[in-house]
């Protein structure tokens, strides 16, 4: 009784009830694909989790001690207190390597699911109107995550963390005019300073997951709650009708087990797996370069950037703009950022599609954006595999100039050559569709006729699978501006746009 008058009086004063049973019976749909956003979800609560643990125990700091923990091959050895600390963690405190390591893998199972998901948005136009923001929220999350996994994976301040300082350092003093000071700023003096650390640590544990703490929210809960949830074209839906099961309690029961499935993964690759063994490393010393150091995997396409690109530079007004440090670094994942972001408003423009999308596509059905998108894969992935030219260089015997050369040229035939390649393949699949419909499907039975020929049974198609299997409706393209007496005919850029939007759902 008493726990019924709380409640009555806190919806008296601050409401919420109706939304509160309106949200319990939200329907959800049943796909496995809708459930990686809740991967990166339960991931960025194991991440804040055992974060939460590892400050309780770490030193934002690059003054200099002498090491005199139980790990005996650094004793005597002169680091700094960030790097003891993370010595402490690993050796000393009850559980600090596994919480540690729950925390690196967490990350990058966090990152990964994010990438995922939001490939299958891409995919399936899942970022069409009404989620245009919703899009543009996620493509920030991921910025932001990967930023703070840099932060992050610098902290320790040992050898290979400090490889990545060094090239962070080169990056931000290539910036023309302002770069020395924004360098001076960030690192507090020449490098490796002594202020970078604790700034990023600032950043790391405040700033980035403040602002993640207020975007995943308004991402995953505020506008997935106010909007219909998508869902794959079936027989009988539409873009107001939505079929699924109510988040009270069967959706919960779901999202629930998730959550204990990806803590539990996480906890046995922590267990079982050893990742970022820093002990092995020593702590950075600015003169030490370690062999066959790679970073963590969401930023080895920017490692990859900076090795395929030429020496280039220049001077202007007695000022070097090294073009060689600044393209890989800032136009290349620019580009991919830009690309994300824009795409959305690129698609409306070129096919005049203003109408509201609750049905998803099938990645055949729209050829040219799912070309796109297998070409900004190929892009990352060639930039990615770049970044370990040396090591791919050793292991297969072959002139480290030579995998350079070979990746310089895959970066600009790939995702061409990958755009054409699966535009062909949606093409071909669609073709087997539209066979499917008209003429049933096969069902491996093969009989003999009265002439002797061998033929092969096909059934009818059910509604189901023509539901399935039938082409989304065109969108009605863009009309050209009217043209009145005296004028000239729609400028250049109506006719290419008109152009672009007859080949983009070719069927």
């Amino acid at each position: 009784m008493k726990i019924g008058s709380l409640a009555t009086a806190l919806d008296d004063r601050f409401g919420g009830a109706g939304f509160l049973n309106k949200a319990m019976r939200k329907a959800f749909a049943n796909h496995w694909t809708f459930l990686l956003g809740e991967i990166a979800l339960y991931a960025f609560v194991v991440v804040l989790v055992t974060g939460v643990f590892l400050t309780f125990f770490f030193k934002p700091s690059m003054d200099e001690v002498v090491y005199n923990g139980v790990y005996a091959p650094l004793r005597g050895v002169t680091m700094s207190q960030a790097f003891a600390s993370s010595l402490e963690i690993t050796f000393e405190v009850r559980g600090g390597l596994l919480i540690r390591q729950m925390h690196h893998w967490a990350t990058l199972i966090f990152i990964a699911a994010i990438v995922t998901h939001l490939l299958r948005n891409f995919f399936t136009g899942a970022f069409r109107k009404p989620r245009e923001l919703n899009w543009l929220i996620g493509v920030v999350l991921l910025g932001l995550v990967m930023l703070n996994g840099l932060f992050g994976y610098s902290l320790p301040d040992d050898l290979l963390s400090g490889a990545g300082l060094r090239i962070l350092h080169g990056v931000t003093v290539s910036v023309p005019l302002v770069g020395t000071y924004l360098a001076m700023f960030l690192f507090g003096g020449e490098f490796p300073g002594d202020d970078i650390i604790a700034r990023l640590y600032s950043l790391h544990v405040l700033l980035v997951p403040g602002l993640l703490l207020v975007l995943i929210p308004l991402h995953a809960v505020v506008l997935t709650w106010r909007q219909t949830h998508t869902q794959f074209r079936a027989k009988g839906l539409n873009d107001r009708l939505i079929r699924g099961e109510p988040f009270y309690p069967v959706f919960l029961a779901k999202t629930t087990a998730l959550l204990l499935w990806v803590a539990g993964v996480v906890a046995l690759l922590a267990t079982m797996f050893q990742i970022n063994p820093i002990w092995l490393y020593g702590p950075y010393v600015p003169s030490t370069v370690s062999a066959g150091s790679q970073p963590d995997w969401y930023t080895g396409f920017l490692e990859g950037a900076l090795r395929l690109m030429p020496p280039w530079e220049f001077t202007v007004f007695g000022h070097t703009v090294a073009m060689s440090v600044l393209i890989p670094a800032l136009i290349a994942p620019g580009l991919l950022f830009a690309g994300l972001a824009l795409y959305p408003f690129a698609e409306r423009w070129v096919t005049g599609d203003r109408a509201v999308h609750n049905l998803l596509d099938r990645p055949r059905d729209v050829p040219a954006r799912t070309g796109i998108g297998v070409a900004g894969i190929v892009y990352y992935a060639v930039l990615w595999m770049a970044g370990a030219n040396d090591i791919l260089a050793v292991n297969f015997n072959i002139s480290l100039n030579m995998t350079t050369w070979i990746f310089r040229v895959a970066f600009v035939v790939g995702p061409v050559l990958a755009f054409v390649v699966t535009r062909r393949l949606c093409l071909g699949l669609q073709a087997r569709d539209r066979h499917t419909i008209e003429h049933g499907v096969e069902t491996g039975r093969i009989v003999r006729g009265p002439e002797g020929g061998f033929t092969e049974v096909q059934r009818p198609t059910t509604d189901e699978e023509k539901a399935k299997h039938a082409p989304p409706a065109l969108p009605v393209p863009p009309a050209p501006p009217p043209v009145r007496n005296g004028e000239v005919p729609p400028p250049a850029r109506h006719r290419i746009r008109e152009a672009i939007h007859r080949s983009w759902n070719s069927h």
